[in-house]
């Protein structure tokens, strides 16, 4: 795991070597073992370095035999040592058992579709001196970030946000756009940035970038369109057989290796697997908890630890943690509201001790169906609305919806304003404002100063997700809304997340549920094989039932979050007040009157609107930290 910059001059000016130490400059916590640079007139290209295969030899930029290919690369090849045979038959000669060469001699081979050969998790820059030609690429869910600024003279691309601006010249205007977006969604999301000319290449894209062009394709889609009707229930011995697979390619390792563990069927199911796995040899394990027993899963990982004879540490969070929220927002790059990116901090940071390799359990909601409420939400939601004439919802349910009155205190089936509106509207819409966990539209326009409005225009943060609804048109309507999921909530906030609190403690997190080859043998199964009545996950389950406790695989899912409603409005009450009203950011967009209206109803109780008024705060901090 690595951090990787790089600047091409497309007028021909040389490259400072200067300029390429200070992106590296910037990332040393991706790669405290070493860094790399190359410059070579119109080329520049840097390297942070955590070192895991190959430590001696495995050093970047790395290149051909001739010198004509420089790669700088992040991640890892999972399938490098199979890769190598079928190279070296091709007449390859191998220098290292970096799986860094094995990109070089792919390209050679294979051009730049080179990328389609890879499995695993990368973000790759690679500089062909022959044909003049910059090929960026990310892995197919995007575990792996690249972000790359363009302009007539140069294109500049690293790991991290924080090391292109790094570089004078940069402009750092804030994107409106983007920032409806994050309102929405609390992220960011491919290939905007938080800064106008600032993009993020989309995952599972290529960019070839020459002298003259620049060009983006997509090389990987996860086909869920329609069922395979083959598989059915002997196919758990195929799937067995596959996730087993996944997880041992995620061990190779000349450092130190663990797992996180949260005491929920992913982690666990992984966890279950190494040891099998690895022998007599105990997996490191680690998990973190919190005082209220609403939040916390200790006793169930204690229970899977004890299981799998785990060498298990845990840890629990108290809301002083918050005292490290500059840090973990400088760590971010962009406005996040994610709040579970602190214990992701802390679970990342107590693994560091012992290893330098985690995997995770990552995906596995996304895969199999594990977002049991909302799913069956969704599939319920959707089988009434196909019976109720649009007229009906748009005449009846969507005017009754607007004046049912809000109550947050009760379970969502009985939240009848929330189901009322998703009746009204079709399901794409629906699930918009379901993700919405931060500001439905509604509120937006409370929000909104009127030079904001006018600057975002008709941008739309609901297209984000409507072009993958397009992309898959399966009428059921669980595998459709797990698609979505699949290429925004699940890559550009859970993935994002892990990315950046693991490389701020310098800990590579490896996520076997997201093996492509898994995902795409999950992704040709029908709904009923992920979510059978209200079990979720059926199939994955079924799998685990002779690995695993029966109250691990069928107990209630609890989230992995902090109790925020309860921070708010306590512990960490004076901390947001300041934050929130004390700032410049907010103030200089949005209504503040609005603002306090959203904390009076929150601190009184009579509406929760910690998890909105987090997102303002995440911002506000985010613009002190880097819009300075």
């Amino acid at each position: 795991m690595c951090g990787i910059s790089g600047i091409f001059h497309l007028n021909g000016q040389p490259v400072e070597k200067n300029d390429i130490e200070t992106m590296n400059q910037t990332m040393i916590h991706r790669g405290p073992d070493g860094q790399g640079i190359f410059t070579q007139a119109e080329i520049g290209l840097g390297h942070r370095r955590l070192s895991i295969i190959d430590l001696e030899a495995g050093k970047q930029p790395m290149s051909n035999a001739d010198g004509s290919i420089q790669v700088v690369f992040n991640g890892e090849i999972y399938n490098y040592l199979e890769l190598k045979k079928e190279l070296e038959a091709k007449g390859y000669q191998f220098r290292t058992r970096s799986d860094t060469e094995s990109i070089i001699y792919a390209y050679e081979a294979y051009g730049d579709s080179f990328v389609e050969k890879l499995r695993g998790m990368f973000a790759i820059g690679l500089w062909d001196s022959r044909n003049k030609k910059l090929i960026l690429t990310r892995d197919r869910v995007g575990k792996k970030p690249l972000y790359y600024y363009l302009d007539q003279h140069r294109i500049v691309f690293a790991s991290e946000l924080k090391a292109v601006i790094a570089l004078p010249g940069i402009p750092k205007e804030l994107d409106i756009q983007a920032l409806d977006a994050y309102l929405s969604f609390g992220y960011v999301p491919s290939p905007l940035s938080i800064f106008k000319h600032i993009r993020k290449l989309p995952p599972a894209s290529v960019a070839v970038c020459t002298t003259k062009s620049f060009n983006v394709r997509e090389y990987w889609n996860l086909d869920m369109t329609q069922p395979d009707l083959s598989l059915n229930d002997d196919s758990i011995e195929e799937l067995e057989a596959i996730f087993d697979e996944s997880v041992r390619l995620r061990l190779m390792s000349d450092v130190p290796l663990g797992a996180f563990l949260s005491g929920g069927v992913d982690s666990s199911a992984v966890v279950a697997s190494m040891s099998r796995l690895m022998g007599n040899e105990r997996v490191k394990t680690a998990s973190i908890g919190f005082s209220e027993k609403k939040f916390n899963e200790l006793e169930y990982a204690e229970i899977v630890a004890k299981h799998c004879n785990a060498d298990h540490s845990e840890f629990v969070v108290q809301p002083d943690a918050l005292s490290i929220l500059d840090k973990l927002v400088w760590h971010l790059d962009e406005p996040f509201a994610d709040s579970s990116a602190i214990p992701t901090y802390y679970v990342s940071q107590m693994a560091r001790k012992k290893v330098t390799v985690a995997l995770s359990g990552d995906g596995g909601d996304e895969t199999f169906a594990g977002y049991v409420g909302r799913y069956s939400m969704n599939r319920f939601e959707d089988s009434i609305r196909r019976k109720i004439p649009p007229i009906i919802r748009q005449k009846v349910l969507a005017p009754l919806a607007a004046i049912y009155p809000r109550r947050d205190d009760l379970p969502r089936p009985l939240r009848l304003k929330r189901f009322l509106a998703n009746l009204s509207l079709p399901i794409e819409q629906a699930y918009f404002r379901d993700m919405s966990f931060y500001f439905l539209p509604e509120m937006k326009k409370e929000l909104y100063t009127p030079d904001t409005a006018k600057a975002i225009g008709n941008f739309n943060a609901f297209d984000v997700l409507g072009k993958h609804f397009a992309a898959n048109q399966n009428p059921d309507p669980v595998t459709r809304v797990q698609y979505v999921d699949i290429k925004t909530y699940m890559t550009e906030d859970i993935l994002v997340k892990v990315d950046r609190m693991s490389m701020a403690n310098s800990l590579e997190v490896r996520a076997p549920i997201l093996d492509h080859k898994l995902m795409e043998f999950a992704g040709r199964l029908s709904s009923d094989f992920k979510l059978r009545g209200q079990t979720s996950k059926y199939i994955f389950k079924k799998m685990n039932e002779h690995r695993l406790p029966e109250n691990i695989l069928y107990r209630k899912k609890q989230g992995f979050s902090i109790p925020m409603t309860t921070w708010m409005r306590h512990d960490l009450r004076e901390f947001a007040r300041e934050k929130l009203f004390a700032g410049s950011a907010l103030s200089q967009h949005f209504n503040m009157k609005y603002v306090k209206q959203l904390w009076d109803e929150n601190i009184s109780g009579h509406k929760d609107h910690s998890t909105s008024l987090w997102g303002l705060m995440m911002f506000e901090m985010w613009h002190k930290t880097f819009s300075a």
